[in-house]
């Protein structure tokens, strides 16, 4: 099946056009972008060129930051083309509602990704919780935001999310892997005093599960949750990817690799099947962060 890129930049790069390099499902037929490109590669600079010079391509995926994203995701369903969308899926819930409700309305799939989801440990530690009584849990995501957004001011503007941007891969798990629902109880939120979006942030969820996450990390990157149960000590590590029990080893892969070929095989199967896939949970937790979180002001950060 034939589908465009939206948005090339370093994570459309380093993931997305290697994913639909080696799919079997998939073949990347053209890229959408202001300055972006893929090598070999037909390219247009804007979504509804592309929509208007290639009806034979039935499929999209966005790559574009949240804030833009809704006006070029309403174009590619209302021209009858299925949609993937990286994460978050758009700006606010509100506009990610009337995305799946045009979805619907036009009979093409509607694809939120949640690409942590699907990282190598994240299936076998929903399994051991399954039924399991967690009496703690605790998250720890920080990073360098230089390495992994560098120059990239969008991320800390009005609707860029900041922190939350790989925050919500932790939250994406935590609902993924939990026997039960979880919901925000209180949160600290920590803005720069010349940005618009935060750095750092602390959460605290229901069942005793708080998260700690930091823009600002140097050296080794932190990408850790553990959960104590009545039965030992659940820990996933390197953003889902390695699984602990008790401390030992217990599966997974020490490889962030592979998460985006298993979402383009999920995008492939859901439109085979003319279905739809749209949980927007890990982004609720988020939006209540923003309306009951406490604010502080910190240095000013620039790139």
């Amino acid at each position: 099946m034939k589908i465009a890129l939206v948005g090339i930049g370093k994570i459309a790069l380093d993931q997305h056009v290697p994913a639909l390099a080696s799919s079997p499902d998939w073949e990347l037929a053209a890229t959408v972008s202001r300055h972006g490109r893929a090598p070999g590669i037909e390219a247009f600079p804007r979504i509804e060129d592309m929509l208007d010079a290639r009806p034979d391509i039935g499929a999209v995926s966005l790559c574009l930051p949240p804030v833009p994203r809704f006006e070029a995701a309403q174009a590619v369903l209302r021209a009858g083309r299925h949609l993937m969308l990286e994460k978050p899926p758009g700006a606010t819930l509100a506009e990610v509602h009337i995305l799946r409700d045009l979805a619907q309305a036009q009979g093409v799939t509607l694809y939120a990704t949640w690409h942590s989801r699907v990282a190598h440990a994240v299936a076998a530690a929903k399994a051991w919780l399954a039924d399991r009584v967690i009496h703690e849990g605790r998250i720890t995501w920080r990073e360098d935001v230089r390495k992994w957004h560098p120059g990239q001011d969008w991320i800390f503007q009005a609707g860029g999310m900041g922190v939350f941007d790989p925050g919500i891969n932790a939250l994406s798990i935590l609902t993924e892997i939990l026997p039960m629902p979880v919901h925000l109880r209180a949160a600290e939120l920590d803005f720069p005093e010349n940005r618009q979006a935060p750095i750092a942030a602390r959460l605290a969820l229901s069942g005793n599960i708080t998260a700690d996450f930091d823009f600002r990390q140097q050296g080794p990157q932190t990408w850790d949750m553990e959960f104590w149960t009545d039965a030992g000590r659940l820990a996933l590590r390197l953003g889902g990817n390695v699984l602990e029990i008790d401390g030992a080893d217990a599966g997974g892969e020490a490889s962030i690799m592979g998460e985006y070929p298993a979402l383009y095989a999920r995008m492939a199967e859901l439109v085979r099947r003319g279905a739809s896939e749209v949980d927007l949970s890990p982004m609720v937790l988020v939006a209540d962060a923003f309306t009951l979180g406490s604010r502080n002001t910190v240095d000013a950060f620039e790139f």
